[in-house]
């Protein structure tokens, strides 16, 4: 397990990390209420998002939802654990990009476009080849704009594992990556403790509906494990998401897939946001950072929450307006380089 060292010990390790940039409400530190109260409270935007079916390389298929077409340069979404286009985060975040005159297209993983891929296989937190193919389609339809791609969560870790590969400086003009599990392991360990095993308890049960479905439409490689005996990540990741992709074991996906320890060869601008008290992930030590990779590390946000301003009255979700300006800044930057 990796554990967050103290405040100065992580300013002395990474100058690019920036500490409290977010500051809520006295009333709403709590982190589960940050978690929380987007999904439950937020009044969504309900951004006209037009659908696409894009063909894989091995015969499957993609479902990416396409928002604002005629901006420029595209952004791609990357949702987290069963997430899609219909969660909050991704709805909020899409419009502000699109009012900013963004093209966002969102990029479901394999199987969340509301019915089951076609393949085996489908998604897990270090499975990079669909995105790098995806953004292979965006510098095709978009010549001269080089896109950029923000990740929550689950989809942040994918987006910052691409980003290490060490072939991608010149696929995307900058990355933003939400509330991540560098760390797997101690992801998995912390959401068997206390309330956060309300947030194990409901994304195992979406989970374990996904693979019924998938087992009934799609020919496996071995029989359906019983799932009542599949009683935590650990249980689930050992069943089906280690022998579907090629890993002895859930301690061996989580070894290979953890962002944490990889950073330090990013080469494209990149913004982490997150929560210390984020219950999914605890205040763990991401590893040293590459120079263009900038860290807003707050106390206080939850996991994707961020809820700022007088949530009963005037919520502000500081997420889209800060990812937004972020992205905005790296644009006009981009104005100044000469495109590849």
């Amino acid at each position: 397990m990796t554990t967050a060292p103290s405040a100065p010990a992580r300013a002395a390790r990474h100058c690019n990390l920036t500490e409290h940039v977010f500051q809520p409400r006295p009333a709403f530190r709590n982190r589960h209420l940050q978690t929380l109260w987007p999904g439950l409270f937020r009044r969504r935007p309900r951004p006209r998002f037009r659908r696409e079916i894009l063909a894989t390389p091995d015969g499957d298929f993609l479902d990416i939802d396409w928002l604002n077409e005629t901006g420029a340069p595209p952004v791609a979404l990357l949702h987290g654990l069963e997430g899609g286009s219909r969660s909050p985060y991704i709805r909020g975040l899409a419009a502000a990009l699109a009012a900013e005159q963004f093209c966002v297209a969102v990029m479901h993983f394999r199987g969340c476009g509301g019915r089951p891929n076609q393949r085996p296989r489908g998604y897990h937190s270090g499975e990079t080849g669909d995105l790098g193919f995806f953004i292979g389609v965006l510098r095709r339809r978009f010549p001269g704009r080089r896109p950029a791609a923000v990740g929550f969560s689950l989809g942040g870790n994918v987006l910052l594992r691409y980003l290490a590969r060490g072939d991608v400086e010149d696929s995307l003009f900058a990355a933003a990556a939400v509330s991540v599990p560098f760390d797997l392991a101690q992801a998995a360990d912390n959401l068997q403790h206390g309330f956060a095993r309300f947030y194990q308890w409901w994304l195992l049960r979406a989970m374990k509906r996904s693979v019924q479905k998938k087992f009934r439409a799609v020919a496996m490689p071995f029989p359906m494990p019983p799932l009542r005996a599949i009683q935590n990540f650990r249980d689930f990741d050992n069943a089906f998401t280690a022998p579907l992709h090629g890993f002895a074991g859930a301690e061996d996906y989580y070894r290979q897939c953890s962002s944490a320890g990889v950073l330090h060869r990013i080469r494209v601008p990149t913004l982490l946001i997150q929560a210390q008290d984020d219950p999914f992930t605890g205040a763990v030590d991401p590893g040293p950072l590459a120079p263009c990779v900038r860290a807003e590390f707050s106390r206080h946000g939850g996991h994707a929450g961020f809820v700022a301003g007088n949530p009963l009255s005037a919520p502000h979700y500081w997420l889209d307006r800060r990812i937004a300006d972020f992205l905005g800044g790296q644009r006009r930057r981009l104005k100044t380089l000469p495109e590849t």
